[in-house]
């Protein structure tokens, strides 16, 4: 009967531990998400969403001319899944702090890649990744709480909105969505994995029509040294021997450019010989 009282007791310790790590209580200011598509780049804002509360804002509780974290609790945070341009500035993909520095007429927007600070004085200014100037909008009537919104949407740009109190400050970001998606296609296929299977065809004298087909697929993506080498063994096992010439002459001259020497390369030269009858 003890044996089964402290199992009893270990199994409801355990279940305790495990529903505490999912306990929370209510924040002041609340956590808030917002996400959106612009092409295939994915665009989101985590922040905290403080109130009002009849208290005056700008100038106050927020003060001109030192660094905000843009909100309440950790520092507002922007994820961009791709790399893209706001307000005109190019801005790699990844993870940025949103900090601010709030003026009358004016507002600094920094994006730096220090996501813990917490105040003007934890600021470090060596990692700002871009800074911008831009101008607060007067709004009509009160947003109690604070919130952004990615609105404008177009497939290659969006803008990006602070709302709280009376005022908006906002940036665009823009995207190159077709050359991404061109790109995002090219690297959903690798050209040495399709040479390597075009290799182990020719090699083993196997599938060969498809083969060729890889052959062909992995020069295309990706034309170098190694692919077109292939390629050229591809024609002479076909017994076209001008394209076979053509296509080494054309491996040769891609490894003739290469920091290091491939291993293979007096190999190749010679079999180029050797199809031109040298």
């Amino acid at each position: 009967m003890r044996k089964y009282f402290f199992l009893i007791i270990a199994v409801f310790t355990f279940y305790s531990l495990t529903t505490a790590q999912d306990f929370r209580t209510p924040r002041p200011s609340p956590d808030a998400t917002v996400s959106q598509y612009v092409g295939v780049t994915k665009i989101t804002v985590d922040y905290s969403s403080p109130a009002v509360k009849e208290r005056k804002i700008w100038g106050e509780l927020v003060p001109f001319g030192e660094i905000w974290r843009t909100g309440a609790n950790e520092v507002t945070t922007i994820t961009f899944t791709n790399p893209v341009n706001v307000n005109g500035n190019e801005l790699p993909a990844g993870t940025y702090g949103i900090h601010t520095i709030p003026g009358e007429k004016e507002w600094d927007v920094i994006f730096s890649k220090d996501t813990k600070v917490d105040g003007p004085v934890a600021f470090d200014e060596k990692k700002e990744a871009l800074r911008l100037k831009v101008k607060p909008v007067p709004q009509s009537g009160i947003t109690e709480r604070m919130m952004f919104t990615i609105t404008d949407m177009t497939e290659n740009s969006a803008k990006v909105n602070l709302i709280w109190e009376k005022l908006k400050v906002s940036f665009d970001v823009e995207t190159n969505t077709q050359e991404l998606t061109l790109q995002n296609a090219r690297d959903a296929f690798n050209w040495g994995q399709l040479m390597s299977a075009a290799t182990y065809c020719l090699q083993n004298n196997v599938n060969l029509d498809e083969g060729y087909k890889w052959i062909q697929a992995s020069t295309l993506i990706n034309e170098n040294y190694w692919n077109q080498r292939i390629k050229a063994q591809y024609f002479a096992k076909m017994d076209k021997k001008e394209e076979a010439i053509a296509t080494m002459e054309n491996a040769i001259d891609h490894g003739s450019k290469m920091e290091d020497e491939p291993f293979d390369f007096d190999s190749m030269k010679k079999m180029l010989a050797e199809w031109r009858g040298q």
